[in-house]
């Protein structure tokens, strides 16, 4: 039965979901950062999933991508499955700017996170949403 692993739900808030994947936004407030994790349990790496699953994957990432960096006007979007401290198989897509606190350097381990108020969270969630691409079902609150 497919879970959330529990890091990423102390770590995030629930956006929604595409046909695959649950959207995720890291509470972290330097940086627009979003996760998509495969809802198939007991997945941790990519080639796991059905060739099928994979393709799916692959296209809800660079919709995702390609929405989050014209809406941030990103400089550049991080993409990784990395996994090392969470075993579930999840998808980070950050947007960087080149005067982000870490740039060029990856955001991990960089600095403590910044949670957002709820100004902050609520304003980047109106962002989320008008980049969604369309097959993304928002999360009702």
């Amino acid at each position: 039965m497919f879970e959330i692993h529990p890091q990423l739900r102390r770590d995030c808030f629930d956006v929604g979901r595409f046909d695959l994947c649950r959207l995720l936004l890291m509470n972290d407030s330097r940086y627009p950062w979003l996760i998509l994790v495969p809802e198939r349990a007991g997945m941790s790496e990519i080639y796991q999933l059905p060739e099928a699953e994979q393709i799916q994957l692959m296209r809800e990432s660079c919709r995702l991508a390609q929405s989050m960096a014209t809406v941030f006007r990103a400089d550049k979007m991080n993409v990784a499955a990395i996994g090392n401290l969470v075993p579930q198989l999840h998808i980070h897509h950050i947007v960087r700017h080149r005067d982000d606190p870490a740039w060029p350097a990856p955001v991990w381990g960089r600095f403590e996170a910044r949670p957002y108020d709820e100004a902050g969270l609520a304003a980047v969630m109106d962002r989320i949403r008008s980049a969604l691409p369309q097959d993304c079902v928002w999360h009702a609150e």
